[in-house]
């Protein structure tokens, strides 16, 4: 019976507790945006705050548009489908969204899923098998490590970023395992018959970008598939918002990209896998979060496409996102802070050089919210332990009044903790 487990559980959760590790969940009572209404602790008067936490980066959430798109889409194809794709859960919008998704990204097919994390799920096990091998960034997704872990291909994992680690593996993909990684010196090479190389666009915990033009050649170089997850940079991220592969210059030449619509492109739910043709058409036999999941809703995949065409007439918001993340970096060099060189808009305040980085972090977060600015800390094991940060992601929709009160937030709560002087 469970009694012996609920013994177990709340032993390790009083443990996790007593560390000073438990996540605790702030409840929002409000829309989506740069200022929100939150009531934390429960018991506790409600508040308005700066939302420095969100992956909301071009302020779509709420924007008048895309609720106007999906109250339309709602009212003419309804509330959801009750099934799907395959059995009766495919509308014309699906396939609108689809073909639409296929050109921004300058790709053959794409095919919808109900978030990333599924498509990354229902990505490897459907394509590769034992005879093939997947290369993985040390410092992927947690969908992409658990979508290979589906898988019968053999993994290897580069150092992250590292372009001579990740060669080093393609050689040894390429050739076969060496006498470690079998039976002994009478087994033969095992030559992977696919390779495919897995990569983040942006890292989500530390903002940087992948190398992707690198990864692009060592791909061609060694005949090895190319994907990418580019969920923290599609709609917002290089010139025309086309992601890390657009920002990297290697637009049209990776074979698969997966990403979400649950971010910068209105912040509901929704991802998707783009890419070659035959492995779109393998992925509607074979993949099973999409054969046995139902379809995206109407509402959602109706505001998506709003934006989109949104986004395919103006650069207003990615401009805006530019500038203010250019104008928060700067803030916190000056003021001493340890973050992550990059340009993106997650921009990552570690605390590496504490020992109780995981308790500071979570101080300084609790500090930030009685100044009015919602940032929440990450630590193991979300991030690797002595790497504990603050994450904060920058908007659009935020103000220079918003960064310059986040900023004189951090200063005052750095100072407090000592960790800026």
């Amino acid at each position: 019976m469970y009694r012996r487990t609920k013994l177990d559980l709340a032993k390790e959760l009083s443990e996790i507790r007593d560390a000073g590790l438990y996540k605790e969940e702030r409840t929002i009572l409000s829309d989506q945006k740069a200022s929100i209404n939150v009531r934390y602790p429960d018991d506790s008067e409600p508040r308005e705050v700066l939302n420095f936490c969100a992956n909301n980066y071009l302020g779509l959430a709420n924007h008048p548009e895309l609720i106007k798109a999906a109250h339309e889409t709602l009212d003419t194809y309804g509330f959801g489908l009750a099934s799907v794709r395959f059995i009766c859960g495919t509308q014309d919008i699906h396939k609108t969204l689809e073909k639409q998704i296929a050109d921004f990204y300058h790709t053959e097919d794409t095919i919808l899923y109900s978030s990333c994390f599924d498509a990354n799920g229902g990505l490897f096990e459907s394509i590769l098998s034992a005879e093939d091998t997947i290369i993985t960034d040390g410092l992927n997704h947690a969908s992409i490590i658990d979508g290979i872990r589906l898988c019968k291909a053999r993994r290897l994992i580069y150092n992250h970023s590292d372009m001579n680690s990740l060669e080093e593996k393609l050689k040894l993909a390429r050739e076969g395992s060496d006498i470690w990684d079998r039976s002994g010196l009478e087994a033969p090479p095992h030559p992977a018959r696919n390779i495919m190389i897995a990569t983040d666009g942006v890292f989500s915990m530390d903002g940087d970008i992948g190398k992707l033009r690198e990864i692009t050649e060592l791909g061609n170089k060694y005949d090895a598939m190319v994907m990418v997850d580019d969920s923290h940079a599609t709609g917002f991220f290089g010139k025309t918002g086309r992601g890390a592969i657009e920002h990297c210059g290697v637009l049209g030449e990776v074979d698969v990209i997966t990403s979400t619509l649950g971010k910068a492109m209105g912040g509901a739910t929704g991802g998707f896998t783009t890419g070659k043709q035959e492995i779109i058409d393998m992925l509607r036999q074979r993949s099973r979060p999409y054969l046995f999941s139902n379809s995206v809703a109407p509402p959602v995949v109706g505001a998506s496409i709003a934006a989109f065409d949104m986004l395919d007439k103006s650069d207003d918001l990615r401009e805006k996102l530019r500038k203010n993340t250019e104008y928060f970096r700067s803030g916190m060099h000056k003021l001493g802070f340890d973050i992550i060189e990059s340009v993106h808009p997650i921009v990552p305040v570690l605390f590496r050089k504490f020992e109780d980085d995981a308790v500071l972090a979570q101080k300084v977060s609790k500090d930030l919210y009685e100044e009015g600015i919602y940032a929440v800390g990450f630590f193991f094991p979300v991030v690797p332990k002595g790497m504990a940060r603050i994450r904060i992601q920058i908007s659009a929709a935020h103000s220079n009044e918003d960064i310059d009160k986040c900023l004189a937030a951090f200063e005052k709560v750095g100072k407090k903790h000592g960790v800026i002087k």
